[in-house]
């Protein structure tokens, strides 16, 4: 935190706010991870994911204890020593945001579940490798694109052989329909 500029991390918090009172899916540590990178900050998506991680606690932290700007702003110079522009992006976000994010009952309500942003497959087929005896069988790869409760956009890629496409397919064919009936 103490070495982003104070726009980008006024746009980090704007972000986690959002997600917090449940008006996005997430924030995108990829693309804050380039964004930072794009304006000379020397950082990793882990690192972006540490900075994400600390300002959700902060905010449903305060949130959950309804703390004013002042006893924010107390707490985070006793404990984290940020530059005074950094502190001044917290005090201006919790000025504007922080009521909103108060009035929510508890922190377990600012702390979406999981969410399902994007479902992609495709079919391949192997037709040569080094170490792999069994070739010419198909396999189906999916990418699952998922909002985590800590409000992180993640890509999951695997594969899986036919028979266990076509029993996942099966199975989310029933949940549907379980969906449907309720």
């Amino acid at each position: 935190m103490r070495s982003l500029p104070p726009d980008l991390f006024a746009e980090l918090c704007q972000q986690s706010i959002e997600h917090l009172q449940c008006q996005s899916t997430g924030v995108d540590q990829t693309l804050l991870c380039q964004r930072f990178q794009a304006a000379g900050v020397d950082t990793s998506v882990d690192e972006v994911r540490n900075v994400i991680n600390a300002v959700n606690y902060l905010f449903s932290t305060a949130a959950k204890h309804k703390l004013s700007t002042d006893a924010l702003l107390n707490t985070v110079a006793t404990h984290y020593k940020l530059p005074k522009q950094t502190l001044q992006v917290i005090r201006h976000i919790w000025n504007e945001e922080g009521n909103k994010l108060s009035d929510i009952e508890s922190s377990r309500d600012l702390l979406p579940s999981a969410q399902l942003l994007d479902f992609q497959w495709k079919i391949g087929m192997a037709v040569s490798s080094d170490s792999c005896k069994s070739l010419n069988h198909a396999y189906v790869t999916v990418e699952l694109k998922v909002a985590e409760h800590s409000g992180q956009v993640q890509t999951k890629v695997f594969e899986m052989t036919i028979p266990e496409f076509q029993n996942f397919s099966k199975q989310f064919k029933e949940m549907s329909a379980a969906l449907e009936n309720v």
